[in-house]
């Protein structure tokens, strides 16, 4: 982990992704981001569960990284009723997953889905989200909100309507 002070903190992460066996004609397996846990083990990609109809590998090498611009982001996350690590993920040609980004970001992984990626939603980490909530409480400052402003100061907001 970085220094909590700074404007960029990264916390080393593996990343879980999961096929599942589907009985469908249109395909024959669903792969997914299915969950994050620290990492401070080998660096190497392993199968952590093989079953006929589960397959799990771990992905190490990775970090989800926080950054001042995307604090507001951050915050949208943790205040969500479900907060998430969203994770960018894409199919290689010999068929198997392979993650390339992740953020804590609610804005940044929209961002991601919207353009059309790959992109699964997996529960923040419970040991993440007090670093989080400190980053945001540093960096982050709502946006006061803005007076109405009308056409005229006679009209009120009353959209044209003669009152006679």
């Amino acid at each position: 982990m970085s220094d909590p002070q700074s404007t960029t903190v990264r916390f080393p992460v593996a990343v879980i992704m999961e096929r599942t066996t589907l009985q469908s004609r249109w395909a024959s397996e669903r792969w997914e981001a299915k969950g994050l846990v620290s990492d401070d083990g080998p660096r190497e990609t392993r199968v952590i569960v093989d079953r006929e109809d589960v397959r799990q590998v771990l992905y190490p090498g990775y970090a989800v990284t926080l950054q001042r611009h995307e604090a507001e982001g951050y915050y949208l996350n943790l205040t969500s009723p479900q907060p998430k690590i969203f994770v960018l993920w894409r199919m290689r040609e010999d068929g198997t997953p392979r993650p390339e980004m992740l953020t804590a970001s609610y804005n940044e992984g929209t961002r991601w889905a919207d353009s059309g990626e790959q992109v699964d939603g997996v529960s923040l980490p419970t040991e993440l989200v007090a670093p989080i909530a400190e980053f945001v409480e540093r960096h982050y400052a709502p946006e006061p909100p803005k007076r109405k402003r009308y056409a005229s100061n006679r009209d009120k907001g009353r959209m044209g309507r003669v009152e006679g």
